[in-house]
């Protein structure tokens, strides 16, 4: 009989979150603080910033057996074919070294035809992982980044301490599905986390599937989160949502760095425009769910704006990136630790060709392998926006 060891789930053990909400069972890790969540109404919203994209339990144990009890809230769409449980990754010394997933749990039902959600009470499970080597090492267990989860109980068969601190530099980085996850294979291979991975930093994770929208209260969560790097993905979610015109563009994009440079004034900020998108290149959004093949199990979305009213100023891809780059161009004059991406360079026209958008909106697997691989290849570099210094260069608040 295994003899368990029950360790706190505090913020010494959870990382990768802004805030951990006390709940009657357990902790629910957020993405944003709960003042930034009192400001706005949307359901998109909260779903996704309680989906713990980024957020890791992290430790240093003997333990060869670990259990970890939570409640998860599966999405459910309605007239679409079931979602795959979310996967928790466990990583043991930097490797991954396993992978499980919990059944049950609550269910968010979302109509996207009418934007309807609705909510059916579930019970917790256990992500449960066996045979870890013997002997200290540091372990990380990576949350599902698509499936609220409820942190209930952490159990091993051994005594779990904080890591040491390891000296890496804290990247703080912001987009929108694509950077949240949207269709990778599990949480530590997002392209975010893969990045983080290969150019040995710790990630915050606020990509926000569908909040990329320059929102304020984003940027002062950011201002406020201490961080030695800082980055922003702007684009895809204003263009599809038809959020604003030209004219509110320039300055909230102005407003927002403003507002980040207040907490971090001479912190490394990378401004990524947005990779390639075909249906929104040169077409306006509101981009809408497409159930043409829905009966064989696909969901596509397609763009519903003319491309003649971009002379009015409405908002397409490339119209955000010349814009994103002359800005960054005119404030860097200013400001030298200011850098820009152009995002085709993660994801561009031959690797659309080569690999589809599979619903027209979002890269899948093998994409975000390539993007992280590709982010960490160039900001990561000696001579790139994020470059290693001799020390952590702070800026936090």
């Amino acid at each position: 009989m295994t003899d368990w060891i029950t360790t706190p789930l505090t913020t010494e053990i959870v990382h990768g979150a802004l805030e951990l909400e006390h709940t009657t069972q357990g902790v629910l890790p957020h993405r944003l603080p709960a003042r930034a969540r009192a400001q706005v109404a949307d359901g998109q919203l909260a779903m996704a910033e309680s989906q713990p994209s980024g957020v890791r339990l992290a430790f240093r144990t003997r333990a060869t057996t670990v259990e970890l009890d939570t409640l998860p809230t599966k999405r459910e769409y309605a007239g679409v074919p079931p979602r795959p449980d979310g996967v928790y990754d466990l990583v043991v010394d930097g490797k991954l070294s396993g992978q499980a997933t919990v059944t049950g749990g609550n269910t968010l039902v979302i109509d996207m035809a009418v934007g309807t959600f609705a909510s059916r009470p579930g019970a917790p499970g256990t992500a449960r992982f066996t045979e870890l080597p013997a002997g200290p090492k540091d372990v990380e267990i990576w949350l599902p980044h698509n499936e609220t989860t409820e942190l209930l109980a952490l159990r091993t068969d051994a005594p779990v301490e904080p890591l040491p601190d390891r000296g890496r530099r804290v990247w703080l980085h912001h987009g929108s599905s694509i950077s949240h996850g949207s269709d990778a294979a599990s949480p530590s291979t997002t392209w975010p986390a893969l990045a983080a991975s290969l150019g040995g930093v710790e990630l915050i994770n606020l990509g926000l599937g569908g909040g990329a929208l320059l929102d304020p209260f984003t940027a002062r969560a950011m201002r406020d989160t201490p961080a030695d790097l800082l980055s922003v993905k702007i684009g895809i979610n204003l263009v599809n949502a038809d959020l604003m015109r030209l004219r509110a563009f320039t300055p909230a994009v102005h407003g927002f760095l403003d507002t980040l440079r207040e907490g971090h004034p001479t912190t490394p900020l990378l401004v990524i425009s947005p990779i390639l998108c075909p249906i929104h290149e040169d077409t306006p959004g509101p981009s809408v769910p497409d159930f043409s093949d829905i009966a064989s199990g696909r969901l596509r979305f397609r763009a519903t704006g003319d491309p003649a009213e971009g002379a009015a100023g409405k908002l397409t891809l490339n119209v955000i990136r010349e814009e994103l780059a002359r800005i960054v161009a005119q404030r860097a004059a200013d400001d030298p630790h200011l850098y820009h991406l152009d995002g085709r360079d993660l994801y561009g026209e031959a690797d659309a060709a080569e690999l589809p958008l599979p619903d027209a909106l979002h890269p899948d697997a093998t994409a975000h392998r390539r993007m992280g691989e590709r982010f960490a290849g160039s900001v990561f570099a000696k001579d790139g926006a994020f470059a290693a210094g001799d020390a952590l260069v702070g800026g936090g608040a």
